[in-house]
């Protein structure tokens, strides 16, 4: 089949256009390159994408363009005819979100907006986006289940992601478009990106110096390893949304719809208190961490916990990668490319 991908020199979208490429599938890949973190990084990824697509004998294609650019989407959508739109490209970042809003509502909504307009053009069969589970928010009953109200979200990121799910569903509506959202749960792994809680606690501890531990280390996550991600993504992606016949419109389902729409979430289904995910990354690395305890950060949610039985029960799969066992990959990783 024939992919477009957004967002593949990012984290999640370069590992979705690999494991693509390896299967033999052909990959149009649409990013901007953005300096939201070190470039070098992203170009490095693309480096690796051109090599398994010619170790494979794949078709690929990288266009550098913005998605907030709608003649740039266009013409994308002009010169290919799409197979599947995995549309993972996103302004990440509960604290950014806090000092630069605008680069949210660009990028998130704008460029979403462009990639459903598209698809409903070419009429592309499915489209599969990614969402997040910061859209939970104010919500504490655990875990999170895609039949929970999501009305309060605590950062403007989570809202701008809220806002494309509820857009998709207008265009599955309207337009009879098959969509998907996919809400992520703290996605970790090699290649990640170095704003985030791994790649920072393992810089600072192979350097000497503190990390910051958020909430004084009462934080809760559902971490959930890249490369379980990445095999939800193109099971569901491969699996076209349908109605749901048994939509009630009288007591809606959130997560569904009479139009071809779903939401699922996607996380390792097991929470890890943050002191130990912290006690895995110091195993793996052979040293002890220098912590400084920090309150809750404006934005930032104590706990989270994926409900996944939605999703088990659609394509027949659930994330399972131990912490210990990922955390052991990222530090091997992060060992190898910084020569560390």
């Amino acid at each position: 089949m024939k992919h477009l991908v957004t967002g593949h020199a990012g984290f999640i979208g370069f590992h979705t256009a690999k494991k693509l490429l390896q299967r033999g599938d052909s990959v149009v890949g649409f990013d901007v390159v953005s300096d939201y973190y070190d470039p070098s990084l992203k170009e490095a990824r693309l480096q690796e994408l051109e090599r398994v697509a010619a170790e494979n004998g794949s078709s690929y294609q990288s266009i550098r363009a913005d998605l907030a650019d709608q003649q740039a989407v266009d013409d994308c959508f002009r010169k290919h005819d799409f197979d599947r739109v995995i549309h993972l490209a996103a302004q990440a970042g509960v604290r950014h979100s806090l000092t630069a809003p605008r680069d949210y509502t660009r990028a998130n909504v704008d460029g979403t907006l462009n990639v459903l307009e598209a698809c409903r053009y070419q009429q592309t069969p499915h489209l599969t986006y990614a969402s997040t589970s910061s859209i939970y928010g104010a919500n504490t009953s655990m875990p999170f289940s895609e039949a929970d109200g999501v009305n309060h979200p605590l950062a403007i990121y989570a809202a701008t992601k809220r806002a494309t799910e509820m857009m998709a569903h207008s265009y599955s509506h309207l337009y009879r478009l098959p969509t998907t959202g996919l809400r992520f749960f703290t996605v970790y792994g090699p290649w990640g990106r170095p704003d985030m809680a791994l790649f920072l606690f393992t810089k600072k501890i192979l350097a000497g110096e503190p990390i910051q531990i958020f909430n004084n280390g009462n934080h809760t996550r559902d971490f959930t390893f890249v490369d379980d991600i990445v095999e939800g993504v193109i099971r569901v992606s491969d699996d076209i949304a349908t109605p749901n016949p048994k939509w009630d419109s009288a007591d809606p389902d959130p997560a569904t719809s009479n139009a071809p729409y779903r939401l699922f979430n996607i996380g390792n289904n097991s929470p890890v208190q943050l002191m130990d995910y912290v006690e895995a990354i110091e195993e793996a690395l052979g040293k002890e961490a220098v912590k400084e305890y920090l309150p809750l950060q404006p934005g930032d949610v104590p706990s989270t916990y994926a409900d996944v039985s939605r999703l088990e029960q659609a394509v027949g799969y659930r994330p399972s990668t131990p912490v210990k066992e990922g955390v052991s990959a990222f530090i091997g990783w992060y060992r190898d490319y910084y020569h560390v």
